[in-house]
């Protein structure tokens, strides 16, 4: 196993009070696996991310709880020094927003040429020919001339592909990008993340992919993992979550998407906000937004039920829901 993230937990404290945005998540990802993590802003998929990494700002978040194992390695017992050895060459980041991730006032080609000056030892010149190499892994054209180029001369989906590039730079057993295809139109979309489920098998990489679109996922994940309110509310193999969700939320999610065979149709919402998470409802934190809500909801909250081998709901109507029933 690549990376075991076990019962983690991440409070921030704010003026309002403790935010719990991480509640005893837990999950692994295999080498060569893609793992899907879905769910609204503020569900906690950026936070655990950032957790693993070892990049949460402490202050104000603090993990409270729980392991995360590389390579069964447990990270949060790792200095801060062996902590930073690991990123880069053993696990990377995409950020969703590469114009605000890379720096504006370095070349491109600095920027991907210093992982291999700071981990690799490499002098400048012999690291701009790499960061060449990995400009043209990712398609970029002309980059032996662009390499020269700042951020803000390259379009979003060219800044995309220089992301995926820094990432991969060290060629890295786990890469997690965050929301890699955010901003971008349809068909750059399709592009990035045809090039990262390449890049995948290249390198067989585990990769973790953080979305709130289900329709990203559908042809790269392996698995897929559904958050709220900081929870895990479903797990399960992709064409299982596509064919017949187990949990009202993750059905909710699927109705949301717009599909042309319902042209002319309104489009189907998930009512209500997602909650505060300084005051986290009692019982299942889903159960004001949910149609199938009973008391037993507002009061115990679910475990995570195995529905079945590898498939897990967090729902105490979850065969209801399985089935159809709140349609």
């Amino acid at each position: 196993m690549l990376l075991d993230v076990r019962n983690l937990r991440v409070d921030f404290r704010t003026r309002d009070g403790v935010a719990h945005a991480v509640n005893g998540v837990s999950y692994h990802v295999d080498a060569g696996e893609t793992l899907a993590v879905l769910g609204e802003s503020g569900s906690g998929k950026s936070v655990t991310a950032q957790a693993v990494m070892g990049i949460l700002d402490t202050p104000p978040g603090r993990i409270s709880g729980g392991q995360i194992l590389f390579r069964g390695q447990d990270l949060l017992k790792l200095k801060g020094e062996e902590r930073r050895r690991i990123r880069g060459a053993g696990m990377a980041m995409i950020f969703q927003d590469a114009l605000s991730a890379l720096n504006p006032v370095m070349t491109v080609g600095d920027q991907l040429g210093e992982m291999f000056v700071v981990h690799r030892g490499m002098s400048r010149k012999d690291a701009r020919a790499k960061a060449v190499e990995l400009m043209d892994r990712v398609r970029i054209p002309a980059a032996a001339q662009r390499v020269r180029d700042h951020p803000h001369q390259f379009s979003g989906g060219m800044r995309q592909r220089i992301m995926i590039a820094m990432a991969l730079a060290l060629e890295p057993a786990l890469v997690i990008a965050d929301e890699p295809t955010t901003a971008l139109d349809v068909t750059v979309q399709a592009q990035v993340m045809d090039l990262l489920a390449e890049l995948q098998r290249e390198y067989r990489m585990g990769l973790i992919l953080i979305t709130h679109d289900l329709g990203v996922v559908a042809d790269v994940a392996d698995r897929i993992v559904v958050m709220y309110a900081g929870r895990i509310v479903e797990s399960a193999p992709v064409h299982d979550i596509y064919r017949a969700p187990a949990h009202p939320y993750t059905r909710g999610l699927l109705d949301s998407v717009p599909r042309l065979d319902l042209k002319g149709r309104q489009l189907s919402a998930i009512r209500g906000l997602p909650p505060n998470l300084v005051r986290i409802p009692p019982g299942c934190s889903f159960h004001p937004r949910c149609p199938l809500a009973q008391d037993v909801c507002r009061t115990d909250e679910p475990p995570l039920y195995e529905v079945s081998d590898g498939r897990g709901s967090a729902c105490h109507f979850w065969r209801e829901c399985l089935h159809g029933a709140d349609r």
